[in-house]
């Protein structure tokens, strides 16, 4: 018998908190069962991928057989996406140890660029897992379409920033929440925006091929 009213609300709030709770207890086991530098990565992707299809309107898939298809299926290439963003993050803190023993003429000559170039690194990340769970793509086309993304998506960008630090700032008041609630509430927050943008910029490539087209056309009928 189907509950109705104030009860079915109830009961399908708990319901939905019970998913993210678990989703989020997948994402924390799988990233320890790959003793976190081998897991992380392809957890992280297996969650987006979840999120993605709730996203997509499929609010009734299971997330255990989800979560575990997409971690064995991605887990190769997560990692080897992993090691990329890993690779890029070391050489961003080598720079910033060099610029804490630079001299004072240096650090003001290139500290403003540092910053830049961190942050930028930061607004790709957040569609680097939404790119990699939505398309079929090679990983260091994963990577530059992500750049071009948050570079012609600058108020998407600037959401999905705001809404993640509010979030970190949000739960660093209460941290025994981590445990149910920190990257599925996370992916929730850039999954929706990332795939508009990703909508756009879709919308905006079939215009060119259509005028594309247009153009061949008109040329060849002169």
């Amino acid at each position: 018998m189907e509950t109705t009213g104030f009860m079915g609300g109830l009961n399908s709030i708990l319901e939905w908190i019970s998913r993210l709770a678990l989703l989020n207890l997948l994402w924390i086991f799988f990233s320890l069962l790959g003793f976190i530098i081998f897991g992380f990565f392809p957890a992280t992707a297996a969650m987006f991928a979840v999120v993605r299809k709730w996203a997509l309107g499929e609010m009734e898939i299971p997330v255990f057989k989800t979560f575990w298809s997409s971690y064995k299926k991605e887990f190769i290439k997560g990692n080897i996406l992993g090691s990329i963003i890993m690779l890029m993050g070391v050489v961003l803190l080598i720079d910033f140890l060099f610029l804490q023993l630079a001299a004072q003429s240096i650090q003001n000559l290139l500290l403003v660029p540092f910053y830049i170039i961190s942050i930028i690194f930061v607004c790709m990340l957040f569609y680097i897992f939404p790119m990699f769970v939505h398309y079929e793509m090679k990983t260091f086309d994963i990577i530059k379409n992500s750049f071009f993304v948050m570079i012609y998506n600058p108020f998407a960008t600037l959401l999905i920033l705001v809404g993640s630090v509010g979030l970190l700032l949000l739960l660093s008041y209460a941290p025994p929440l981590l445990i149910i609630c920190s990257g599925n509430v996370l992916a929730l927050a850039i999954t929706k925006p990332a795939n508009n943008a990703f909508n756009k910029m879709n919308r905006k490539h079939q215009t060119i091929l259509k005028n594309s087209k247009s153009n061949v056309i008109s040329e060849r009928g002169f």
